[in-house]
Formats: C-alpha cells, structure tokens, sequence
C-alpha cells in the first residue's frame, strides 16, 4: 500500500507541481528515502504513522550527518506527501501538524572582485565567434545577474536594444535593465551570428544548436584557467557577484530581489551582509594603526 500511495504521489508531483524539475525530484526523492525506512521499521500502512515517526526518522538523516539545509528539505517533502495523503482521504490526521522546520545556516554566497570580473571577461578572443559569444554570454550575465538556465533559453527577440532592456520568461518573469558594455557585445556578437545562422535562439554552440548547461559551464572553466585565478568561476559566482557590487555601489535590496527573481527577500540579504563583511574589512583595514 506504501509504494502504491508514492507512485500515486510521484504522478501527481508530475502532474500538479509548480515547482521546478529539479526541486521536484529532489521532494520525490526525499519521499522514496522516508518509504524505505518505513518499510524497514516494518510499517506498511500510512496511517500508522505519528510525529514521533517522522522524528525518528528525521533523528537518522542527522545520525547519517545530513546537512541541516537536507533536513529541512526533507522536512518540507514529507510535509508535502502526509498533506496530499490527507487531501485524498488517506489519513484522516497530519502528523507534521506543528513540526517545526530547523534553522538553517546559509552560507555567505562566494564572489569575484570587480577586477576579477573584468579579467575573467578580458579571456575569450574576440576574433572568433565562440569568442564574441562568450565575451557576450558573460557580460550578459555579470550585467543582469541572470541565471543560467534563463541565460541559455534567451531567444533574439527576448532583447530589445533600443530600450537597452532583456525580457526573462522563466518561472519568475520579469524585465531587467542591461549595462551598455553589454549591449556592445551583444550587438557585435550578433551582427557576425546573423551572418551564420537564422537560429532564434540568441547563444548557440558549434552545431548551430542552442547552447547548452554543460557547454557553458566547460567554456566557463577554460577561462578560470586562463585567468590564473585561484578562485572559482561559475555562472552562479558571477550573478552573485552582480549582485554584491550593487548592493555595494549603493542598490537598494528590494531593486536587487526584482532583478534576480528571488521571492524571498532573505535571499537577497545573504549579498547585503557579504558586501557589509567587506566594508567593514576595509574599514579596519584603512582605520586601525596596527592592522
């Protein structure tokens, strides 16, 4: 009856969820993990399931040295299961009514320096068309703080020049301002790209097709190591770095949270307290005698 009611679940995850893919899986996954603990407590039947349980249960993801973000994770998954179990008359009382989710420690997001980000952009050669699109993709997304998956779903007609603004069609919709040296870039990638493909997709690899996460993600590696940095270039570090150095320069963090789509502001407060961490730094650095 267990695996019947989490296929039942999974179909209906597939079926009814607003959340994204991998989120999804990741609460399907987290479902199938509680299953087989159930099964080798030897606990067949939902409803014979209680908040002790599932503390139990939870008290084992910590025992295993699961993360505290995985455990509130998995909190939420579970969550999500007993109130579709309750919503189709499986279970006629919640468990998880009043189980509190645990604190999380968020980590301080990771970022470039603005010189680090103007030689990370200086490595693509700008006498290639891989060149030009990749000095594009870049400033592209140090200059909105697109995500990646929004940045490779981009069509041409998603810009618009004279406006100097970028629509994203995403889960999260919205439309962004973009920096000049951006649009420079964009514009003189695409006057060599109209040339070689009518593709309405705006980034394309090699086989004229769009791009995709793992090619940018290699192209993106190649010019860490030209680079010399010793420090990590992804395209999350340079979003997060977009968003630092304008909290920085003096954004508000309500404009930031618009432009990166976060629904939560706390989110967006992680890039406040990395930009406050380094001013006081400099601060010290500039003010105390023996520093």
């Amino acid at each position: 009856m267990l695996k019947n009611l989490i296929n039942e679940y999974t179909i209906y995850m597939g079926n009814n969820s607003d959340t994204s893919k991998n989120t999804m899986n990741s609460y399907i996954g987290d479902i199938g993990g509680y299953g087989d603990y159930l099964n080798n407590e030897d606990i067949k039947d939902i409803k014979k399931t209680n908040k002790t349980i599932v503390l139990k249960y939870l008290m084992k993801l910590q025992k295993d040295g699961k993360a505290t973000s995985t455990i509130a994770r998995n909190i939420s998954s579970i969550r999500s299961f007993y109130q579709f179990l309750l919503n189709n008359g499986y279970i006629s009382e919640d468990p998880m009514i009043n189980l509190k989710t645990p604190k999380i420690q968020k980590k301080i997001p990771e970022v470039l320096t603005i010189e680090e980000i103007e030689l990370v952009l200086e490595q693509p050669d700008l006498n290639t068309l891989k060149g030009l699109r990749d000095r594009a993709m870049l400033e592209l997304i140090y200059s909105t703080g697109i995500g990646i998956n929004e940045l490779i779903s981009l069509d041409r007609s998603d810009i618009d020049f004279d406006l100097e603004i970028i629509k994203i069609n995403s889960r999260v919709k919205r439309t962004i301002p973009i920096g000049s040296i951006a649009i420079n870039y964009l514009e003189r990638y695409l006057k060599v790209y109209k040339e070689n493909s009518k593709s309405e997709a705006l980034f394309l690899n090699r086989n004229k097709a769009r791009i995709s996460r793992q090619g940018l993600w290699k192209n993106i590696k190649e010019y860490e190591k030209k680079s010399g940095l010793e420090k990590k270039v992804t395209p999350q570090i340079l979003r997060q770095s977009f968003a630092v150095h304008m909290i920085e320069n003096g954004a508000d963090l309500k404009t930031v949270q618009k432009i990166l789509g976060h629904s939560d502001i706390s989110t967006t407060q992680l890039y406040a307290l990395t930009s406050e961490n380094k001013n006081i730094r400099e601060i010290y650095k500039n003010t105390h005698p023996r520093a």
